[in-house]
């Protein structure tokens, strides 16, 4: 089919070009929050913020827990921290892990309520399971400490 018979005319392109750069131009306050969703956009770093929500995590034990190799963990986290969701802490060989709250309010109410809906999802809990015999830190604890991470 020709763009005639569509119905396009010849300028089409130039009409989409200018759709294309505006919808990809940056405004001064998206930033943070469209940062925040391309953090949440991928299921794996949704798993890893489940499993950081209960607490500081070693990567040796979230790539256990979650099953995935340890360098796309590494990588999930270091997307995690660039976005400013996970901070890290070196010890010895291992990094270990921990959740970070956003400065910004709309992101911090956006990522406490993507948490309080990632610790009801039924992953989440098989993650924590396997998180908990890993760590030897009863299941009770860590979900107690994961439901409890975003209260004021």
């Amino acid at each position: 089919m020709n763009g005639v018979a569509l119905g396009i005319s010849a300028d089409a392109n130039i009409v989409d070009h200018d759709i294309f750069v505006k919808a990809n131009m940056a405004t001064p306050e998206l930033p943070a929050l469209e940062q925040l969703f391309r953090a949440l956009a991928d299921d794996t770093r949704l798993r890893i913020l489940g499993l950081l929500s209960a607490g500081e995590v070693c990567v040796c034990n979230i790539h256990g827990a979650l099953n995935l190799p340890q360098p796309a963990v590494s990588r999930h986290l270091a997307y995690l921290r660039k976005s400013g969701l996970a901070a890290a802490r070196r010890d010895g060989l291992w990094m270990h892990y921990r959740l970070e709250m956003p400065s910004d309010p709309a992101s911090a109410k956006v990522l406490k309520a993507a948490l309080e809906a990632i610790g009801s999802a039924p992953a989440a809990g098989s993650d924590r399971k396997k998180l908990s015999r890993l760590v030897s830190i009863p299941l009770r604890v860590l979900s107690d400490a994961a439901t409890n991470c975003c209260k004021p």
